[in-house]
């Protein structure tokens, strides 16, 4: 009998034939056991009673900015050692504020149910918490920084009122001094120089005291707090080893076992894990399956709900694990295990033309095929840049003027000359280059054109991936309008007025855009033969000549 977290497919999967090797995480289509046990858990978590969680379903296409309470589901394809083949189930981080519920994996390390270490520091730093808040809202210390800062913004305003009234004073004695000199008589100009040189003197040492009597208020201030002040120092200085010490125990907990039975914690695996390393539900179902003998055979992740604000996750959507979470704990966890190959290291170029538009002296335009890079990756070479590179093998330039990205198909210029690299690039600086895009959407628009406009940036804990930032992302436009709604799909022209990474594929996407991922999107929608993204239309003023130029290569897709 297999344990109740073992879960037969309900459907018959003869048909189906086993994964021959397991999915590697971070770039995958699924494999069909992967989308069955997928669609098997999407219908448990739409008739299930046991628990309760408002995942947003009613409000999927509302732009709102409510908190988030759609989740990360994953399921794991597995083989017990009978030969029977049935999935498991697990969610990342927290549902309802419960790290486990009926149906679901537990996680690699409930923090609810630390052990004897951990509840010692934690217990230590409520107590430090204490007294730092005690003395910080004590009345007389709150009384004494009062007085300190505003004895101090006095002194500033006397001795700056005292500065002022020395130069007036300087003034008129330079004026009298002149005067003096005018006179004759030798005895009045020495009475006059004496006196003036006396208030000069008496000035100086009134400034002086008063300097003086304003440092012995405000140190005598600063003595009475800073008893105070150097126990919070000391206190906070604890306090900030002790968290340190907490945080260290708790990734010391973080065990994550392989087919092995090797076991590596967080502080071994990372140097600084991000927060929810090892709260994956990917993590967390390889932890089960091996603690329990269960072949891994297939993995796959999808979102269920509403998005969070900043992102682009759609309800029921696949999506990969994150990278800069969990990629130093599965290389440890998949040791050993034979996994498909990583389609981001193989050429996408491999096969591939690079055909050319137009092409002078001055530069050449090309009409880039979707999956090519415009410049050299980390592991791959091929590009545009490098195919120029060795068509042209004596320009002096450095050839790209800008990019498109790899999975975006259409126009590029190349420039041939220093000069013509110059004035091009220039051209797109100051944004009087035209260009339009032509994308395919999933679903069908309502409107027919409109302005998108939100900021951008990068999302720190999920590289390359763009989130919506109002604090510190950077402005990205786009204006567009309606080709066609077919299918259930919608065509348009965009026209993007900034040039943000994945400018157009964010603004399909999100809620506050289109609302509609670009057909293919591997990082915003769903993945498919090809990001359906095409750089149709460029017009600007040729580098040499200032002829205005204007090239369009259609879409095929």
């Amino acid at each position: 009998m297999y344990d109740s977290l073992f879960t037969p497919f309900r459907s018959s999967i003869e048909a189906i034939a086993l994964p021959e090797r397991f999915t590697y995480p971070f770039c995958y289509k699924p494999h069909p056991l992967s989308v069955l046990a997928a669609q098997e858990l999407q219908q448990y978590l739409k008739t299930q009673t046991e628990w309760q969680h408002d995942f947003g379903l009613d409000g999927l296409n509302k732009d709102s900015d409510n908190h988030a309470i759609g989740n990360m589901f994953g399921v794991l394809v597995v083989q017990s050692e009978q030969g029977d083949i049935g999935y498991l189930s697990a969610f990342s981080g927290t549902i309802t504020g419960q790290t486990q519920l009926p149906h679901f994996v537990p996680p690699v390390f409930d923090a609810r149910n630390t052990d004897p270490e951990i509840q010692t520091i934690k217990h230590a730093l409520t107590a430090l918490e204490s007294d730092i808040e005690s003395i910080a809202s004590s009345p007389q210390f709150i009384a004494l920084q009062q007085q300190y800062t505003q004895a101090k913004t006095q002194a500033e305003q006397e001795s700056e009122a005292f500065r002022l009234q020395m130069i007036e004073q300087r003034k008129q004695r330079k004026l009298q001094r002149k005067a003096a000199e005018q006179s004759d008589d030798e005895n009045v100009k020495t009475e006059v120089f004496h006196r003036l040189a006396r208030e000069s003197a008496y000035d100086k040492h009134q400034q002086k005291a008063l300097r003086q009597q304003w440092q012995q208020t405000l140190q005598s201030l600063n003595e009475q707090l800073e008893a105070d002040t150097t126990v919070l120092a000391e206190l906070k200085a604890k306090q900030g080893k002790l968290a340190a010490q907490l945080e260290q125990s708790i990734h010391s907990q973080y065990r994550f076992v392989n087919q092995f039975g090797e076991y590596k914690d967080l502080n071994q695996l990372f140097d600084e894990p991000l927060q929810g390393a090892g709260d994956c539900a990917i993590v967390k179902l390889l932890q089960y399956a091996f603690n329990h003998q269960l072949k891994p055979l297939a993995m796959a992740n999808f979102w269920w709900g509403k998005s969070p604000a900043p992102q682009m996750l759609k309800h029921a959507y696949f999506y990969e694990a994150s990278k800069n979470k969990c990629e130093p704990i599965l290389a440890h966890m998949l040791s050993g295990i034979e996994i498909d190959e990583n389609p981001l290291e193989q050429n996408p170029a491999e096969g591939k033309e690079l055909s050319i538009v137009y092409q002078d002296d001055a530069m050449v335009i090309v009409n880039k095929p979707a999956e090519f890079l415009s410049v050299p990756g980390k592991t791959i070479t091929d590009s545009v840049y490098s195919r120029m590179q060795a068509m042209f093998p004596n320009s002096d330039s450095p050839l790209i003027v800008h990019r498109l990205d790899m999975s975006t198909s259409g126009l590029m210029v190349i420039a041939l000359t220093k000069d013509a690299h110059k004035a091009l690039q220039q051209q797109f600086i100051e944004r009087t280059v035209e260009k339009r895009y032509v994308a395919l959407l999933e679903g069908n628009s309502e409107s027919d054109s409109g302005l998108i406009d939100f900021p951008m940036r990068v999302d720190l804990d999920d590289r390359p991936r763009q989130i919506v930032c109002y604090q510190y992302g950077k402005p990205a436009k786009t204006t567009w309008e309606l080709l066609e709604r077919k299918n259930g799909r919608t065509k348009v022209y965009y026209y993007p007025k900034t040039g943000r990474t994945h400018q157009l594929r964010v603004h399909s996407a999100h809620v506050k855009g289109m609302n509609m991922p670009i057909v293919g999107d591997d990082l915003y929608g769903q993945k498919g033969d090809r990001l359906c993204l095409h750089a149709q239309y460029l017009a600007f003023n040729h580098p040499t000549t200032s002829e205005r130029m204007v090239f369009e290569v259609a879409e095929d897709f």
